[in-house]
């Protein structure tokens, strides 16, 4: 961003604050920046844009990290101190503060989440809910690194996402997917569809959406007796997204119970609040859904075939999943963006001034870790 471009998008008491500075004489300060609630620190895409404007306007800023990209954080702890002339950096705070916190909370419930199913990959599928791109940007950066961190913990984590743009974070050329239902109306029958992906992508793996008619077994089992080598070679997945209104194709809420007392006896027995009731037996995809598609397929012989879930996978539903021993094997989900926003808010703190700590009554605590500036620091 130009320097007009950043003045009008930061708050009007930071660009004040730059013209007294300006006036009285410059200064050298030093910010702690910090978010009020654990998170895993996902500070990488605000660094490397500070780095940039900072390039790009001819000024040095030191940048210490306290806390490693993709570990956990404590709640108050400092992330990073950032040291620099105080006229250049008062006008950037507003905008390095909306990088920062949303992707740490993002970044730390893509972990939990990847570590509730450590078996199963994941797909980010955040685009269609964020509020434009600077948005999906972060919130694809933060899932990915939360991804790594819980790869580090064992798990398959985030496999890739819905979007070419976003692709590079998880080491992806391109976006991941196959066919929307608007696909299937078009074609007029789940199978017909499949034929049409088909013949138009031969050599990528089939992925089916099999709830658009409501007959979710029919169809995917229509499909895989259509393509039995591509099933037979696990080139064949299911992807479930039943909406919350209906019960899958077979199931009702007595069947629904007798699927779980089948494969997962424990899970149905003891006592769930009216939340986990609903993802285990309820309408959608519920662990019935998924362990009676599972069922389905292996009694036709299809035991090779995938399933995908999608629809509200966020942590509490994975969790129960786990509980359940769902028989998934990817989940798409954009459901890692923060659902309560103010626990996003990161704020920063100037801890030093020239050289001499100083900090405002109560922020204290941001004083224990600050760094000596070293040139090996400087951008």
């Amino acid at each position: 961003m130009t320097r007009s471009e950043i003045a009008a998008r930061t708050d009007a008491y930071f660009n004040r604050t730059q013209a007294i500075v300006s006036h009285f004489g410059e200064c050298e300060v030093t910010y702690a920046l910090f978010i009020r609630r654990p998170v895993i620190a996902a500070h990488g895409l605000m660094i490397e844009w500070l780095e940039n404007v900072a390039r790009e306007q001819g000024f040095s800023v030191a940048i210490e990290i306290v806390t490693p990209e993709g570990s956990w954080v404590g709640a108050g702890e400092p992330l990073v101190y950032l040291t620099g002339p105080f006229t250049r950096m008062a006008p950037l705070e507003t905008l390095l503060l909306q990088k920062l916190g949303s992707a740490c909370v993002a970044a730390h419930n893509a972990y939990q989440m990847a570590l509730a199913l450590p078996d199963a990959a994941f797909l980010a599928m955040e685009a269609r809910h964020c509020a434009g791109f600077e948005m999906q940007e972060i919130m694809g950066y933060a899932a990915s690194v939360g991804s790594r961190a819980a790869r580090r913990e064992g798990a398959k984590g985030f496999i890739g996402c819905a979007n070419d743009v976003t692709a590079g974070f998880f080491g992806c050329e391109h976006g991941l997917g196959t066919m929307p239902h608007a696909l299937i109306g078009y074609a007029g029958s789940t199978l017909r569809a499949a034929e049409m992906y088909h013949e138009v992508y031969p050599n990528d793996p089939l992925v089916v959406l099999v709830d658009y008619f409501g007959q979710e077994i029919t169809d995917a089992l229509a499909v895989c007796r259509r393509f039995p080598e591509l099933a037979a070679e696990g080139r064949i997945s299911v992807r479930l997204d039943t909406h919350g209104g209906r019960f899958i194709e077979g199931l009702d809420p007595q069947s629904s119970y007798g699927v779980l007392e089948r494969h997962t006896p424990g899970t149905i027995r003891r006592y769930r609040s009216d939340h986990e009731l609903k993802d285990l037996v309820g309408t959608g995809v519920s662990a019935a859904a998924i362990w009676w598609m599972r069922e389905s397929l292996n009694a036709a012989g299809f035991t090779e075939v995938k399933i995908i879930v999608s629809s509200g996978f966020g942590l509490e539903k994975c969790m129960t999943m786990r509980d359940s021993h769902a028989p998934l094997d990817v989940v798409g989900t954009g459901s890692f963006i923060p659902v309560k926003w103010n626990e996003t808010y990161a704020t920063a703190d100037i801890v030093a001034y020239d050289g001499e700590k100083r900090v405002k009554v109560g922020r204290e605590f941001l004083l224990q870790k600050i760094p000596s500036r070293t040139k090996e620091n400087e951008a």
